[in-house]
């Protein structure tokens, strides 16, 4: 099975080294030194990695026969794909891989049904799985543990607990800056008089 474990970015300095956005939870086992990773264009690879490090918190790799700043470039935004055995597990119980996760129903606690998982989307800040609901209209559910609560793979389903809005926009709670019954029509600021 091939999954995704980073993205180039830009090229960093003139010796052929190059930022990546890392999509993986184990960086030092998919992107260490003489792996040989697959690539999205294929034509871009394979790409074997010849040193890695880390500077200002950003992954900079240089691969094997790249030696200068034209070269590292022309590799930006190509994806970076590792074999993996399926039936590998990540050495965290509470970690998945997406593989996983995909096609998995979502469920709230009481059993209702809101559909299955069919894509994950890797974001800076949080994982969100897109979710189709059975009426085809999709819905994004955060992968944060406050949310989805339980992952069972062996009744391949998801157990979440949305906050109000998350799944039917009715439910919404609409945040206001002032209570109504304030009602003053004061904004509250206060001028400096002249």
């Amino acid at each position: 099975m091939q999954l995704v474990v980073a993205r180039i970015g830009r090229a960093h300095g003139i010796k052929g080294e190059v930022t990546v956005e890392v999509r993986t939870d184990e960086p030092e086992l998919r992107l260490a030194p003489g792996a040989v990773l697959a690539t999205e264009p294929a034509t871009a690879g394979p790409l074997t990695i010849e040193t890695g490090r880390v500077h200002s918190g950003r992954l900079l790799l240089r691969f094997e026969g790249v030696k200068d700043r034209t070269a590292a470039e022309a590799l930006r935004n190509t994806l970076l794909i590792a074999d993996v055995d399926p039936a590998e597990l990540p050495e965290d119980p509470e970690e998945f891989y997406d593989h996983q996760l995909m096609d998995l129903d979502v469920v709230l606690a009481d059993g209702t049904e809101i559909g299955r998982i069919t894509e994950i989307t890797h974001l800076p800040s949080q994982d969100l799985f897109i979710v189709e609901r059975p009426d085809g209209s999709e819905v994004m559910i955060p992968f944060v543990e406050e949310i989805v609560t339980e992952i069972d793979l062996e009744e391949q389903r998801a157990v979440i607990t949305p906050p109000p809005g998350l799944i039917d926009e009715s439910e919404a709670v609409v945040a206001s800056a002032r209570e109504e019954s304030e009602g003053t029509g004061d904004s509250g600021a206060k001028g400096e008089e002249a």
